[in-house]
């Protein structure tokens, strides 16, 4: 991944059974017509059929620090990367992890060649979690999650302070409250390196119309 726009589902009703597959295919066919990296995370029960049913990449909501084998009820990289999982999402706002627990997923997916993402919520945050060297940290201020309030406008200082802290380390991509194509183009001047997103898209009326509109702000 380089510049990915990321489409977080989470378990939103709106992307429940059949629905999810379809949302998928939206994606897949505005990344093809835009030529814009995007990125799918469907709820864990949908991965291995949302893998199978498009040609991009998808990437788990979630891994568990847990050891193979008798670990019920967790839901570990290995496992994920055998239902087509190319990376994961760690330490999301609404599924946060211990730091020792980042550190040895961050090693995990390295070993296993997946993309890690990791979550932020604070600069400090991202100085820390940087040091784990993972591929991306997404810096969300979870009081803007699900808002409409873009980060890239509500606070944009938080983006460039967390560049400056990720120090090169890993690249930083930002979420929280992007709905509209200005909030992406407003994040990817202040130089970040992506795009998470999950209810701008998921709530929208219209899911390609939506996703059309979000892809040209990376441009």
């Amino acid at each position: 991944m380089k510049r990915p726009l990321i489409i977080n589902f989470k378990n939103y009703a709106e992307v429940s059974g059949d629905k999810a597959i379809k949302l998928a295919k939206a994606a897949q066919a505005v990344a093809k017509k835009l030529k814009v990296e995007i990125v799918v995370a469907p709820p864990q029960p949908a991965l291995a059929v949302i893998a199978k049913s498009v040609r991009m990449p998808v990437i788990s909501q979630h891994v568990d620090d847990e050891k193979v084998g008798s670990s019920t009820g967790y839901f570990l990289p290995e496992i994920a990367k055998s239902y087509g999982a190319v990376g994961s999402l760690i330490n999301h706002s609404e599924h946060r992890m211990e730091m020792k627990n980042i550190a040895n997923l961050v090693e995990r997916l390295r070993s296993l060649r997946m993309t890690s993402i990791v979550c932020a919520r604070e600069p400090w945050e991202v100085m820390e979690i940087s040091l784990f060297q993972p591929d991306f940290i997404a810096i969300e201020p979870p009081e803007l999650i699900g808002t409409g309030r873009a980060v890239s406008k509500e606070n944009p200082a938080i983006i460039t302070k967390s560049i400056e802290a990720a120090a090169s380390r890993s690249k930083v991509i930002c979420g929280a409250g992007i709905s509209g194509k200005d909030d992406v183009a407003k994040a990817m001047e202040l130089g970040s390196h992506g795009i998470l997103v999950a209810s701008g898209i998921i709530k929208a009326s219209s899911w390609p119309a939506k996703i059309a509109e979000l892809a040209a702000g990376m441009k």
